[in-house]
């Protein structure tokens, strides 16, 4: 069983024995990636040693414990943080989607998914905390999905970011060359804050939201990794989607800055695959997980799932569907997209599921679980579902259905989406 309700309406979706098993296993990668239960298992504290997975640090080394925390994970990441170092943590500052009341570290609310002046601001704060840094500080990052936008370091940034992230939503393509982009026209970002905080010693905690287990490196752009790419690259995108006119900067390229720099991987989507696919066995269900990194459109995304089901088996994707709104007005998500795209090639012993792991998609809703039983209502009810896919408004679609889309509400952790596919 779950340890904690995620889906909030889980009695009103769970109307038949295999949207109830859909949704138990929905919930196990939720439980997975709990921003406080992770700290917890991942960071602890032996005498005065931090033990943080298999790396140790002898805080008796360190005159200064530091803690700066940006993305949807960082508020809850600080607090449980807190729980573990205490009075340790000489200063701090966290920015995240609220504010929370922590007690060594500075918590702030930043606005998402655009930058603002008032991130800035915040960056401005966290500076002023970083003023003076010498290779006695120890500074632990908390980097989470989001970052990229509430970490913003200065107002050129925050203007051209503005700029870059309206206009790359129109090219469909997924976060990865966006990041590539944000990189050169940041200070912080793409190794640019490890450069601020040289010489200390580095500890980036990293919750990625990035579809596959190895990319780290793009999460929140980057800001404790090496970063390999040219002022060239990030032009050579800008060229390819006519994103616009930026002024770029490059990346710190002297390794020296990353000598004393550990960047650790909390969680990714393949930490909830992996509890995903164990839940399945658990409830004797064979399971499959296709890939970590569905990053085409909604037709191969669906293909590939549906292309791996068996009867009596469950299969699992980590997802980040390409898509390129074409009408706008429409109402929803990539998850409650694919769902909507799903329901004229679902078999009628399917049931099929998209949630992004943070519960927001694009709306207050985390996306939909459809099975023949939405086909049905919808003929019942003479909706025409195609003209909703080409409004991309599936949370429209799934209002007049009812009983299909997702509530969890805010999960203050991020992993990309997951699908789940059912065939009985």
């Amino acid at each position: 069983m779950s340890t904690k309700a995620w889906i909030k309406n889980f009695a009103e979706l769970a109307i038949t024995p295999e949207r109830k098993t859909v949704l138990d296993i929905a919930q196990s990668g939720l439980d997975a990636i709990d921003t406080s239960e992770v700290i917890k298992k991942s960071v602890l504290l032996d005498g005065n040693v931090l033990v943080i997975k298999e790396q140790k640090y002898n805080l008796d080394l360190y005159k200064r414990i530091i803690v700066l925390g940006f993305g949807k994970a960082s508020a809850l990441a600080a607090l449980a943080l807190e729980e573990v170092l205490g009075n340790k943590i000489t200063a701090g500052a966290v920015i995240g989607l609220e504010k929370v009341n922590t007690k060594y570290i500075h918590s702030y609310m930043g606005t998402h998914p655009l930058p603002s002046m008032h991130n800035v601001n915040i960056a401005k704060k966290m500076a002023e905390i970083i003023a003076g840094i010498t290779e006695e500080d120890l500074v632990i990052c908390l980097v989470s999905g989001g970052g990229s936008a509430l970490l913003c370091w200065d107002e050129q940034e925050f203007e051209q970011g503005v700029e870059l992230y309206q206009n790359y939503l129109k090219t469909g393509d997924d976060i990865r060359g966006l990041n590539t982009v944000r990189k050169h026209i940041s200070k912080v970002k793409g190794g640019g804050l490890v450069k601020m905080l040289y010489p200390a010693t580095v500890i980036g905690l990293i919750f990625s939201d990035v579809a596959g287990a190895d990319n780290s490196r793009f999460v929140d752009s980057g800001p404790t990794y090496y970063d390999d790419s040219t002022e060239s690259d990030a032009q050579a995108i800008i060229d390819k989607y006519q994103l616009g006119k930026y002024e770029l900067l490059e990346t710190p390229k002297d390794k020296k800055y990353f000598e004393k720099v550990s960047n650790i991987v909390l969680v990714s989507n393949m930490t909830a695959l992996q509890a995903m696919k164990a839940k399945s066995e658990e409830l004797g269900l064979p399971a499959t997980i296709v890939s970590a990194e569905l990053l085409e459109p909604a037709d191969m995304t669906l293909k590939k799932i549906m292309d791996a089901a068996a009867p009596g088996q469950i299969v699992l994707g980590g997802s980040e569907i390409k898509i390129v709104v074409t009408k706008p007005g429409g109402r929803g998500g990539r998850n409650t997209y694919l769902a909507a795209y799903a329901l004229p090639h679902l078999f009628s012993t399917d049931t099929f599921a998209a949630v992004a792991s943070d519960g927001l998609d694009n709306g207050d809703c985390a996306g939909a679980i459809v099975d023949k039983n939405t086909i049905l209502k919808i003929r019942e009810n003479g909706v025409n579902a195609e003209d909703y896919v080409e409004r991309f408004d599936g949370y429209s679609l799934f209002e007049l259905t009812a009983n299909e889309l997702i509530f969890t509400g805010p999960t203050e952790a991020n992993v990309s989406d997951y699908l789940i596919l059912y065939r009985k």
